[in-house]
């Protein structure tokens, strides 16, 4: 729904005690028009942000535990997606008004005529994404003739198709099975299939089946840094009608990211507890993504061929996606990008 500021005012305000003495009703307004005030000035703005239980998004998940929205006026709240293809139609639905997608779904939605544009950049996954498979399957030219399973239209779909392009092999050369990142782990377990394409936490869950002796990373987000990309988007309209929101977000997560920083071990906890494993587990699981300091931030919107770019980035992403059937045409970078968020936040 469309976000609308909270306010508090006493529900007897407007039937207050009659009195006869002009100058007490005077006062008796006066203040309720002083309580009305101070109320307006202070109320926060609500704003419902979608997101996916995924380990670089730890500092939004801090933020909210250790309420950091609170002090640039807003209240936060992370609506939790179960599949993060469901998140760029809740956003464009007006359900939630932010939202933490990848780059290439932001591609695809653009390309569709959405106005969504990325206002920060979040992480990119360094490993935390992987293509895993029995141990007998050492390397992706092997996945041919096979069953794979993985969520169709999001990150694991396109980590899996830039992996076969990459090794002369397509879609067609595979056996696909439709699932969700958190029904691969059984999946596998069960012996359905030999290889399936998640991210954290289930990608911990996997390789440390049998011991460790089972399952392995084939293929992973390493090998491509910067192509899986985390990014905080909004629609353009609301970008336009609320920057002081959108600025006190990005702020809180700042924020969160430096508290991180300074009490890994309590963040670790609170991190753990948003997504459900262990603080011992969210420290492992930090090493495969890779957040991005507001220092670095810049260098994603400006023009380049490296992935660590969403100029470079985008290009590969677009090109696979049009050959996919995805999308008729690739946008220009231009038009899913708004980086004046980032810039400003960096000249202070």
């Amino acid at each position: 729904m469309p976000f609308m500021p909270r306010i508090a005012v006493a529900a007897d305000a407007t039937v207050a005690r009659r009195t006869s003495s002009s100058a007490s009703l005077r006062k008796l307004v006066f203040g309720a028009a002083l309580a009305l005030s101070a109320s307006t000035s202070f109320a926060a703005t609500q704003l419902n942000v979608g997101t996916v239980v995924w380990i670089g998004y730890g500092p939004f998940y801090v933020a909210e535990a250790m309420d950091m929205y609170k002090k640039y006026n807003l209240s936060v709240k992370l609506q939790v997606f179960s599949d993060p293809a469901l998140i760029p139609a809740a956003l464009a639905g007006g359900s939630v008004q932010g939202a933490m997608v990848t780059y290439d779904q932001v591609i695809g939605q653009v390309a569709k005529g959405m106005a969504q544009k990325v206002v920060m950049p979040i992480d990119y996954s360094n490993g935390g994404d992987a293509i895993v498979a029995s141990k007998s399957i050492t390397k992706v030219s092997e996945f041919k003739g096979k069953k794979i399973g993985f969520n169709p239209l999001s990150p694991s779909d396109f980590l899996l198709s830039y992996a076969l392009k990459t090794n002369n092999l397509t879609d067609k050369d595979i056996t696909p099975v439709n699932m969700t990142p958190e029904a691969v782990p059984a999946a596998m377990a069960s012996g359905q299939m030999p290889i399936g394409v998640t991210y954290e936490p289930s990608l911990s869950q996997i390789v440390s089946q049998g011991g460790g002796q089972k399952y392995h990373v084939v293929f992973s987000s390493k090998d491509a840094p910067g192509l899986i990309a985390d990014v905080l988007v909004f629609n353009e309209k609301f970008i336009k009608s609320n920057p002081k929101e959108i600025d006190g977000v990005m702020r809180a997560y700042l924020d969160g990211m430096a508290y991180m920083k300074a009490k890994p071990e309590e963040s670790a906890k609170i991190i753990g507890k948003f997504m459900g494993v262990s603080a011992k587990e969210v420290k492992e699981q930090l090493s495969g993504v890779y957040n991005i300091p507001l220092n670095e931030m810049p260098k994603a919107f400006k023009p380049a061929k490296e992935t660590t770019s969403y100029y470079g980035s985008g290009e590969v992403i677009g090109n696979l996606l049009k050959a996919k059937g995805q999308i008729d045409k690739i946008p220009p970078t231009e038009s899913t990008v708004d980086a004046q968020f980032v810039n400003a936040l960096q000249a202070k």
